[in-house]
């Protein structure tokens, strides 16, 4: 137990279960009422900057699909999703239904590998008490191998319609350059009719975890489309009023640079931070889920709103049961196109493209001139919008849990951390955490 009035400094050099490398410090004290005052909570990323929008300004405008999958090994759909549809609103092109199907059944099978990674190896370990999903495995042995069946099939389903599953290579402006036939996708749906009641076990087990009394009024952001749980297309908007269309987007948000990291942090202008991802898609576009979605979450006391992070994990379950229902609708209604793309030519214009990665809206903006040649790039990862938010619910948080020992509270601020599933690959690294309590 932490010592009345005196300081402590907690440090953990690499904390496991994320992707990437930074640091936290969180700057506390302890009172001699036996409370937590936090004096400074920050996440440092610290890895070198990447470049990428450097990198793209000079390039061939059909290239920025390829350049910018490489920001991420994990989510590499989410990218090149949003700089093909900002390419093609530059060229004035819409692709047919029949690719526009593809599109999703590719960026379902990223949703499916991406969340059952999180949730069932990185983050449920926490809440089961296990250092990793190693040990996890040897009490829960069918959870690991349902998950990583799971995540297989994801996986799988990236490679059939986008030529591998780590940075695709099939996906271009106008399209594809390959399309899959109908018999090879519909190989996938006895495998997928046994994830669905896969994913309603793995939520059914997520959903007995104990989650800590701790909610915040967020503004979550997320795109809203009419017609369909929102994966590329629509406008942005939040809970607390914020509609924009997507050539708006740095009109209502800002980026600034903070000296303790490397990524930029993002907040909305003269209001501050916001919180994106599953559980900003989940409360924003419920009514949008399948109705077998909506009756999980509702058994599990999930419906909207949702205002505790720790209950991310149950509503990346629901998520994942709907990329399953997803991409069985696709492929069972999917014909070949005739062709696996439409004629795209470049003009001078800026476009923009912004897309639901597993983590939250990945935001791209491009102008090119008349002979395709890029002049500017810019991009605002979900995980980098979302730093502020995670910094705050550390410093509300801590005070909550600061009379935990060293270790209890080291683990539920990495806990806290992991709510996010941060993939600092994009927005810079992760994660170093020290505790200073004076």
């Amino acid at each position: 137990m932490p010592s009345k009035g005196k300081s402590r400094t907690i440090k953990v050099d690499y904390m496991a279960r994320v992707e990437g490398e930074g640091a936290l410090h969180i700057k506390l004290k302890d009172l001699p009422d036996g409370t937590v005052e936090v004096r400074d909570a920050k996440l440092n990323i610290f890895e070198p900057p990447r470049f990428f929008e450097a990198f793209l300004r000079g390039r061939e405008w059909t290239e920025a699909p390829d350049i910018t999958a490489r920001i991420c090994g994990i989510c590499p759909v989410a990218y090149q999703s949003s700089s093909i549809t900002a390419m093609e609103m530059i060229a004035g092109v819409t692709v047919p239904q029949s690719i526009r199907e593809l599109r999703r059944l590719i960026y379902c099978g990223e949703w499916i590998e991406s969340h059952v990674l999180h949730l069932a190896m990185l983050h449920a370990p926490d809440f089961l008490g296990y250092d990793d999903a190693i040990q996890m495995a040897q009490d829960h042995p069918q959870v690991v191998k349902d998950a990583l069946r799971l995540k297989k099939l994801g996986n799988d389903i990236m490679t059939c319609v986008g030529g591998r599953e780590i940075h695709p290579i099939a996906m271009k402006v106008g399209g594809f350059y390959k399309t899959p036939t109908v018999e090879e996708l519909q190989a996938f749906l006895p495998e997928l009719e046994w994830g669905l009641d896969a994913a309603q076990a793995l939520t059914d087990l997520v959903a007995t975890f104990e989650f800590p009394d701790f909610e915040r009024d967020y503004e979550f952001v997320a795109m809203r489309h009419p017609d369909e749980y929102p994966l590329w297309e629509g406008r942005i908007v939040s809970n607390k009023g914020l509609d924009c269309e997507l050539a708006e987007f740095f009109d209502y948000i800002e980026e600034e640079h903070v000296r303790h990291s490397t990524s930029l942090h993002s907040f909305i202008k003269a209001r501050g931070e916001y919180h994106v991802g599953p559980m900003a898609r989940f409360n924003l576009n419920f009514d949008q889920l399948t109705p077998l979605c909506q009756e999980v979450a509702e058994k599990y006391g999930v419906a909207p709103p949702v205002l505790n992070p720790f209950k991310s994990i149950i509503i990346r379950c629901v998520e994942t049961l709907w990329a399953i229902e997803e991409s069985i609708r696709i492929i069972k209604g999917y014909t070949q196109p005739d062709a696996p793309s439409v004629p795209v030519a470049p003009r001078a214009g800026r476009g923009y493209g912004c897309s639901e990665a597993p983590r939250g809206i990945c935001f791209h903006t491009y102008a090119i001139d008349d002979k395709g040649i890029i002049q500017d790039a810019r991009i605002a990862p979900p995980t980098a919008q979302n730093q502020k938010s995670m910094e705050s619910d550390l410093a509300l948080l801590v005070p909550t849990i600061g009379h935990l020992d060293d270790a209890a509270l080291t683990l539920k601020c990495e806990q806290a951390i992991r709510n996010y599933d941060p993939c600092i690959s994009c927005s810079c690294h992760f994660l170093k955490l020290e505790i200073d309590r004076e």
